[in-house]
């Protein structure tokens, strides 16, 4: 009898047939031919449009790129700031026309295998590809000094496979039809070397004064750092630092592959190499623009200079016009009055970010200061005007504005004793106010408004360094380092900041605690009209609103001022809401005032760019009158708002909170403490603790206090009334320190 298979059977015992799997294929398969098929057609394409395209001559190769025209403009987008490709130099010349030096070294930085592989490195490729894939990204280039030929001649920077695909196409072509000397000749004239300069002869001539055969070997290492990231390597900008260290990571090539002797490459080393100073009217606010130039070049690659971008900036010409007026006013009037040559100006608008003025000099063109730096990019210590984001730190903490604390001569180093109050060499730290006298008994807004540094000090240890440092930069100062780095000298602005961030962090102040990153761009059409981005700001709340408030309210308090700031001073503004600060190094190099209103965010620096110190005075005799005069200017374009009122003090919190420093007991008996008598470092409402002299601090903030109390009434006391101010001033037996107490009736 005879069994019938089941269907499973049946495929089980089936024999594999290669006719019937092509005409039955698999589902999958019939997608996976498909795939395979579009894929060889594209690169049989690919191949095709490659191999009938004609490589241009020799001679006019570098012509072949695009002359469409970056262009960027103010924030109205009627207003040309710069045109990228406004007299463009380029002078082609041959090979044998260009010193062996500048040859040796862009080989050996770019390519140095150049003479002994093909128009692409198969290696670089696949370590390029390896980096992309593990960043998600086209981070790296792998590209040989044939590639960047096509790259900078033929086809634009906009990174993509398909792009990239044409570049090795069309290099390997190259490589096929133009030797090695040719390639390398087609490189030197038209490599970018930073603003209008294309090929090495026009950047010889414009930096060096000389023909591209007459470069020296120093000369020569300098121009190959410049192609990488020219306008980030601008021996004009703000990282000329970097470019030496760039020059000479290309010497030490040229040495290690063996084109110098040790003796060249000291010699060279060390030579000291004067670049000619490049000058160009055609450009408005040219500190803002190259602050442009270098975010367009960070992300979308070197050669944009035509690609036909259309780039909106956020600038406001008008408040542009009138900073680059003032600044250079007050700086050269600064010069003679406290030997400072320089100034620098950022404005921002609070509310999003948006960079709405940059002065990076008095004047970029100047060449006695070297003007083409940007001050507003650099790192310089801010003095006091960090003060407030301790202060911020210690209001998120539980502090109050009215905080009652000492400012008296205080040790605080525990490596020193108490009573050695009046030592500030190392390892102790003693820290004196800028006028040498100490004030009694004052609230944290009194403290802050006259920038009384010991209170500051103390501050700082209350909210802890952490602490400050975690807030500092979530408010967008990038340049802070870790606590360990610091010590309670923090806060007196012993830290590197850039006058663009901490403007920004007040501007934070202003928006209720809501941080909004700086930003240069409203909108980037490429030349099809297509937008490549625009301005969406990403609002962080970052600081409580109401600690927010209650620094507007202290850093407008022109009551509290005084009697530091006669009345009417630089930052009263009538009908207006202004918060300022400023800020003054130790060794008279840096004088600052950063303020705002609701609307705008103002901050100014002035010193000077060798880092030489100026005559010593304050802030507000240096630098404020120059901010006062932009800040007139400025309110007047915005209508008038106000600061939120700051947040009320419960009833419930310590009588020091208050701002009462004299507490009565039940005995009848009047008890004067610091804080860490009454309250815990860091838990001002948690009650008095147990045992205060567990605080390592607690020993060395008393001793002061209790030498002033046994000076009070002891015959050296005189006591004045002016207005509504009452000062008293008590000479204390501990060798003399003169303590003036101010009470704001």
């Amino acid at each position: 009898m005879k069994v019938k298979k089941t269907h499973k059977e049946k495929k089980k015992g089936k024999k594999f047939s290669i006719r019937e799997f092509f005409h039955n294929p698999h589902p999958i398969l019939k997608v996976l031919f498909v795939l395979i098929g579009l894929g060889l057609l594209a690169f049989g394409g690919l191949f095709l449009w490659v191999a009938f395209t004609p490589l241009p001559d020799v001679n006019t190769f570098i012509q072949q790129k695009s002359t469409a025209s970056t262009k960027i403009y103010d924030r109205t987008g009627q207003t040309l700031l710069y045109d990228l490709n406004t007299d463009v130099r380029r002078e082609n010349v041959p090979l044998a026309s260009t010193s062996p030096f500048v040859q040796q070294a862009t080989i050996s930085i770019e390519d140095s295998n150049f003479y002994h592989e093909g128009a692409i490195s198969i290696t670089a490729i696949v370590r390029s590809l390896i980096t992309d894939i593990i960043h998600r990204s086209f981070v790296q280039g792998g590209s040989t000094l044939t590639q960047q030929v096509v790259k900078n001649s033929l086809l634009t920077q906009r990174k993509s496979i398909l792009r990239k695909l044409q570049e090795w196409v069309l290099a390997w072509k190259l490589g096929q039809h133009y030797t090695k000397d040719q390639i390398l000749e087609l490189y030197l004239n038209s490599a970018p070397y930073g603003g209008n300069l294309y090929g090495v002869e026009s950047a010889s001539r414009s930096y060096f004064g000389i023909d591209a055969s007459a470069l020296d070997l120093a000369q020569s290492a300098y121009l190959a750092a410049l192609p990488q990231s020219p306008t980030y390597y601008s021996p004009f900008g703000n990282n000329r630092a970097d470019l030496d260290a760039r020059k000479n990571t290309v010497l030490a090539r040229m040495f290690q592959l063996k084109y110098i002797t040790q003796a060249q490459y000291d010699q060279a080393k060390n030579e000291a190499v004067t670049f000619n100073q490049l000058q160009n009217s055609s450009i408005l606010a040219p500190h803002f623009v190259f602050y442009i130039r270098q975010y367009l070049e960070n992300k979308y690659g070197v050669d944009v200079v035509n690609q036909g971008l259309t780039v909106t900036s956020t600038l406001d010409t008008g408040l542009q016009s009138s900073a680059e007026s003032i600044v250079n006013q007050y700086a050269l009037a600064n010069v003679t009055k406290f030997n400072a040559s320089n100034a620098s100006l950022v404005a921002i608008d609070p509310k999003t970010g948006q960079i709405l003025a940059m002065v990076g000099s008095r004047n970029y063109f100047d060449t006695q200061i070297d003007g083409n730096f940007n001050a507003a990019l650099a790192q310089r210590q801010p003095g006091s005007s960090f003060k407030p984001f301790v202060y911020a730190a210690a209001l998120n903490e539980g502090y109050t504005p009215q905080t009652a604390i000492f400012d008296l001569p205080t040790q605080f180093s525990t490596n020193c004793a108490a009573s050695d109050n009046h030592n500030d060499t190392p390892p102790c730290y003693s820290p004196q106010n800028y006028d040498g006298q100490f004030r009694g008994p004052m609230t944290f807004t009194t403290a802050l408004a006259q920038s009384i540094n010991v209170p500051a000090v103390k501050v700082l240890y209350l909210a802890g360094i952490q602490n400050v440092i975690d807030l500092a930069k979530s408010m967008g100062i990038t340049t802070l380092g870790s606590a360990k780095n610091y010590g309670l000298s923090f806060a007196l602005g012993a830290a590197e900041v850039r006058l663009l961030d901490i403007t920004n962090a007040y501007a934070t102040f202003a928006n209720n605690g809501i941080y909004n990153a700086p930003s240069s761009i409203l909108k980037i059409t490429d030349a099809n009209g297509n937008v490549l981005e625009e301005d969406k700001p990403n609002p962080q709340q970052v600081l409580d609103a109401g600690v927010a408030h209650d620094i507007s309210s202290m850093l407008s308090n022109n009551a509290a001022r005084q009697p530091e700031y006669p009345p009417v001073n630089p930052f009263t503004f009538p009908g207006y809401d202004v918060a300022a600060k400023t800020g003054t190094t130790n060794d008279s190099r840096d004088a600052w005032t950063v303020g705002y209103t609701p609307s705008i965010a103002v901050g100014v620096w002035a010193g000077n760019n060798d880092n030489s110190p100026m005559v010593k005075e304050i802030a507000g005799y240096i630098v404020a009158p120059m901010w006062n005069a932009f800040m007139q200017v400025a309110i007047a374009k915005y209508p008038v708002e106000y600061f939120s009122e700051p947040r009320t003090i419960p009833d419930s919190a310590p009588p020091a909170l208050h701002g009462v420093y004299q507490v009565h007991l039940p005995d009848g008996s009047v008890a004067i403490h610091e804080l860490l008598y009454w309250m815990s470092k860091g838990n001002p409402l948690g009650g008095q603790p147990s045992n205060p002299g567990n605080d390592p601090q607690y020993a060395y903030w008393e001793y002061p206090l209790q030498q002033w109390l046994s000076g009070a009434g002891s015959g050296g006391s005189t006591t004045s009334t002016t207005g509504n101010t009452t000062t008293t001033t008590t000479t204390n037996p501990d060798g003399g320190t003169t303590v003036q107490t101010t009470v704001t009736n």
